[in-house]
C-alpha cells in the first residue's frame, strides 16, 4: 500500500461501509453514525462507484446485501478495529483512568468457570475498561494468526494453536455424565457401555473437537453420536431425561450437574488434563494495555479457586 495511493482514499467511508453493511440501511446506518440520511446516502453512492457493485438492493419491503457486501462485512469490521487500535496505542498504560475495551474470543466453558474472575479483578482495578467476550467459533481457530490481529487474545487449550505466544491460565479434567434417572449406568461406566451409549457432543469436526473425545477413538471407542451442540454449557441439558452420555470439563460438571439434574461420573481411561491457555497474536506482545492484561489473567490463575 503506498502513501499516493492512501491519498486517494476517504477512510471516513469505511465507517459508514460498517454501518451499511451492518443495518443494511440507510436510515438505521444515518442514525447509528449520527449523520443526516443525504450524507449517508452520498457516501453509499461513492462506496457503489468505487467498488462497482450496490452492495445494498431492495428486496420487498427491505434491503439485502449483495454477494460482493457479504464478503466485505468481515473485513470492514476487522479495518475499522485495527485502526482503532492504532489510535489507541499509548506509551503507557494506567488501569485506574483508562476506559480501553479488551476483546476476548472464548467458548462458553472458559467464559463461565474463568473469565467471570477476570471481570472482577477488572471491576476492582480498572473501573472503566470494558471486556468484551466474543463467541470463538471454528473460523477463528482455523485462521487464528488472522482473527487474533483484531483481538486481544483467545482461550484455548493446548493441540490447537502453534507458533503464537500462550500463557497457561488454568487446569482441567474431563468427567463423564449421564441423566440422574439413567438406569442403566451406575457409579462407574465401563468402555463397552460407552460403545453402546448414545452420545451428545460438541464440535464435531475435523478441526473443532474435545480432546477427550478423540482420545477414547484412539483407544478403539467410536461413540453413536445422537446430539452435536456448539455449546458446552448446553451439553448438561441435552443428556438429562436422556439415555445419552457425554463428556465434560470438570469444573463446568459441578457447576451446572445439580440445574441440569445430571451425574458426574469418572472416565474408565486414563484421560489427558485439559490445559487451558490465553493466545495473542505477537504484535500484542510489547503493548502496554496487553502487557497489563496478561497480569491479570495470570493473577487470577495464581487464585485459590483455580489450583
Amino acid at each position: 500500500m503506498t502513501a499516493g495511493w492512501l491519498r486517494n482514499l476517504d477512510l471516513n467511508l469505511l465507517t459508514t461501509l460498517d454501518a451499511l453493511l451492518t443495518e443494511r440501511n440507510v436510515t438505521r446506518a444515518a442514525e447509528n453514525l449520527g449523520l443526516s440520511q443525504p450524507a449517508v446516502s452520498a457516501a453509499l453512492r461513492r462506496l457503489r462507484r468505487h467498488f462497482h457493485d450496490e452492495l445494498l438492493h431492495r428486496s420487498g419491503n427491505r434491503y439485502e446485501l449483495t454477494p460482493l457486501a457479504e464478503q466485505l462485512r468481515e473485513p470492514a469490521a476487522a479495518a475499522l478495529v485495527g485502526i482503532q487500535r492504532v489510535f489507541d496505542a499509548v506509551p503507557a498504560f494506567d488501569p485506574a483512568t483508562s476506559s480501553r475495551e479488551f476483546t476476548v474470543l472464548v467458548s462458553d466453558y472458559a467464559a463461565t468457570v474463568f473469565c467471570d474472575q477476570v471481570a472482577t479483578v477488572l471491576a476492582e482495578q480498572a473501573p472503566g475498561v470494558r471486556l468484551r467476550l466474543d463467541q470463538q467459533t471454528g473460523a477463528h481457530i482455523d485462521q487464528a494468526p488472522e482473527s487474533l490481529r483484531t483481538a486481544d487474545g483467545t482461550f484455548l487449550p493446548h493441540g490447537f494453536l502453534t507458533d503464537l505466544p500462550s500463557i497457561d491460565v488454568f487446569t482441567d479434567s474431563w468427567v463423564l455424565i449421564v441423566s440422574a434417572d439413567n438406569t442403566e449406568v451406575g457409579d462407574t461406566v465401563t468402555l463397552e457401555q460407552l460403545a453402546e451409549l448414545p452420545w451428545v457432543v460438541t464440535y464435531h469436526a475435523p478441526t473443532a473437537f474435545t480432546p477427550a473425545a478423540r482420545q477414547l477413538r484412539m483407544i478403539g471407542i467410536e461413540p453413536d453420536i445422537r446430539v452435536v451442540v456448539q455449546s458446552f454449557l448446553a451439553v448438561p441439558f441435552m443428556v438429562t431425561g436422556t439415555r445419552c452420555v457425554a463428556l465434560l470439563q470438570r469444573r463446568l460438571a459441578d457447576r451446572l450437574a445439580a440445574a441440569a439434574n445430571v451425574r458426574v461420573i469418572p472416565c474408565p481411561w486414563e484421560v489427558v488434563p485439559l490445559v487451558e491457555a490465553f493466545w495473542w497474536h505477537p504484535t500484542h506482545r510489547a503493548d502496554p494495555a496487553h502487557q497489563w492484561l496478561r497480569s491479570v489473567l495470570t493473577e487470577v490463575s495464581a487464585g485459590a479457586a483455580l489450583n
